[in-house]
């Protein structure tokens, strides 16, 4: 086996240091065709699945990519924007505000790529494209505030894989939650602020988080509870009373229980206890994406005002907000700060080991 290095690679080149932003993933078109092939990719993960795959293959060969890519393309048609699916869009609006705001912070060289778990670009490419700018050191920081094996472990099991055919293995840290940091709680905080300053504050706030499989919490994923600690803190820091916010969980699949309360079902039930205005804030997402654009903005919009709600709004997620990037930088800033100081020694050092090596060679 031939393992990968770096083109051009030469022993005196300065370290550089990466950060390496992940998300889900996206269908490359608003088309059946691209969309089959990123469910076939993501729903034959098995941290997204946990059956026995040969049970799951069928199913899923043989059942799901044969009826569920139509409905699914036209809901990504209903958001796709003139740069491509505003997952992609917003992670790669995040990296590249976050570059000069980092080489401001930290006045070393670095470099900020993106990789997709599922589809393009994908981790891999998001690895070559440090590797290629000469990075020893790479933080890598998937935009999932709360820890799930289905989202966070997957990308490390990704990483993993992509590592072993790396013949120099650079340092390596990962983020595995931040979904109970102050800077984050914060920057949430300030985001409903802002958006009630202006919208009116409703009789109810639904903090409205992807939904995983029950089985998966009482097997010990600690999502539920993180997603749980996010929200409270979040009202605590906005004064809510308790009846004045709620957690809820979307996008569930399949016939099995999932976390509850469903946000759809909440909202269908919602104007039938005298609650006639909510906003609704998904903060697990880091982007705006297919599950809060189409599902929240505008299905369950829907399904709020046709059970007699009369004042839906959706809070976007926090994108490439600059009170976002700041605190990412923060937060990147606090996992290599030491990584900084160990940085240009370590760049020295190569450069006269190089010059000894040409002395004697």
């Amino acid at each position: 086996m031939a393992f990968k290095g770096t083109p051009g690679f030469t022993h005196d080149q300065p370290d550089q240091i990466g950060i390496l932003l992940t998300n889900l993933g996206t269908p490359d078109a608003p088309d059946t065709a691209a969309v089959r092939r990123y469910l076939a990719e993501f729903l034959a993960d098995p941290r997204i699945v946990e059956m026995p795959r040969w049970l799951w293959r069928i199913i899923l060969h043989g059942v799901i990519l044969r009826i569920r890519p139509p409905r699914v393309a036209h809901a990504y048609a209903s958001v796709w924007r003139e740069d491509g699916a505003p997952l992609l869009a917003y992670t790669r609006k995040q990296a590249q505000a976050l570059q000069p705001v980092l080489e401001t912070k930290f006045q070393q060289p670095l470099k900020v790529a993106i990789g997709m778990r599922y589809g393009n670009p994908s981790l891999a490419n998001g690895l070559a494209e440090l590797q290629a700018a000469g990075v020893r050191r790479i933080l890598v920081l998937p935009l999932y505030p709360q820890y799930s094996a289905t989202t966070t472990a997957s990308t490390f099991d990704a990483i993993a894989d992509e590592l072993k055919t790396w013949r120099w293995l650079p340092e390596l840290q990962m983020l595995t939650s931040y979904h109970d940091h102050p800077g984050y709680i914060s920057t949430l905080a300030d985001s409903i602020r802002q958006y009630q300053q202006e919208h009116g504050t409703p009789q109810k706030l639904l903090f409205s988080f992807h939904g995983l499989p029950k089985r998966y919490l009482l097997a010990g994923d600690p999502y539920f509870c993180q997603c749980h600690k996010t929200a409270r803190l979040v009202a605590e820091q906005l004064a809510l009373p308790d009846d004045a916010w709620q957690v809820t969980f979307q996008s569930r699949f399949g016939r099995e229980e999932w976390l509850q309360p469903y946000t759809d079902f909440t909202l269908k039930a919602l104007p039938g206890e005298g609650i006639r205005h909510v906003q609704v804030i998904s903060p697990g997402f880091a982007s705006d994406c297919l599950e809060t654009l189409e599902e929240i903005d505008m299905q369950n919009r829907e399904f709020f005002l046709e059970a007699g709600g009369e004042q839906f709004d959706y809070i976007p997620a926090l994108n490439d907000r600059p009170e976002h990037i700041r605190f990412l930088a923060d937060l990147i800033g606090e996992h290599t700060g030491a990584w900084h100081a160990l940085s240009a020694t370590d760049t020295d050092a190569r450069q006269r080991l190089a010059q000894g090596l040409g002395a004697s060679l």
